[in-house]
């Protein structure tokens, strides 16, 4: 449908100047995260393909579809997703089917029950009280700040010996990696209940004493 070039610039470099033709349109919320693989940011190829690409990108968000194609790249035939992203386009590319591999084998062993009605009103009103918009940029990467303030000793040491902690002294500083939900959601239910059915005490009251 048209021909596009990418700008070095995240989340990645698409190094093509192949022509894309979408081949059908779904609905954006249509196709499961677990087929999506890598994206590129699309811009036009040149000033007189500028129409034809905002015209693709508004008529894509007016009509909340993503535009569906392949794209050969590297000699390998790639399934694409595009859609609006900004003032320009984004691609994706996506697995095949055959590629992905079945969920069932290993939900197999999860018992076949519903949630404890306590225990998910208790989950239910985390969710709430943890809800927002979402920001990307209130989440870091723990262990690279870490490397970087390591680094950062290292270099102020001015050459003394300074080792990472080992994964023994991180266990005794964080605990376990397995949360038991479970006992996370009962702590919090029976923490609500003992402050809920707490009473406040009744305060004493001096007796006045006599004047004259």
């Amino acid at each position: 449908m048209f021909c596009s070039r990418t700008r070095r610039s995240t989340p990645s470099r698409l190094e093509t100047r192949k022509t894309l033709e979408l081949t059908q349109f779904v609905g954006s919320n249509e196709i499961d995260p677990l087929y999506f693989d890598k994206p590129y940011y699309i811009v036009p190829s040149d000033d007189l393909a500028d129409d034809a690409f905002v015209v693709i990108r508004d008529a894509l968000r007016q009509t909340d579809k993503i535009g569906l194609g392949q794209l050969t790249l590297r000699g390998k035939e790639y399934l694409v997703a595009l859609k609006p992203a900004g003032r320009g386009l984004l691609l994706e590319t996506l697995h095949y089917e055959a590629e992905l591999r079945n969920a069932d084998p290993y939900f197999s062993d999860i018992p076949v029950k519903k949630a404890d009605p306590e225990l998910l009103e208790v989950a239910t009103a985390l969710i709430d009280k943890k809800s927002g918009k979402f920001d990307a940029g209130v989440f870091k990467d723990h262990y690279q700040v870490a490397l970087r303030e390591l680094i950062a000793r290292k270099l102020k040491s001015k050459g003394r010996k300074i080792t990472a902690p080992d994964d023994a002294t991180e266990k005794k500083q964080t605990g376990s990696n397995v949360v038991d939900l479970m006992a996370a959601l009962k702590s919090s239910l029976e923490s609500g209940k003992k402050a809920s059915g707490k009473k406040t005490p009744a305060k004493k009251v001096s007796p006045r004493k006599k004047t004259g």
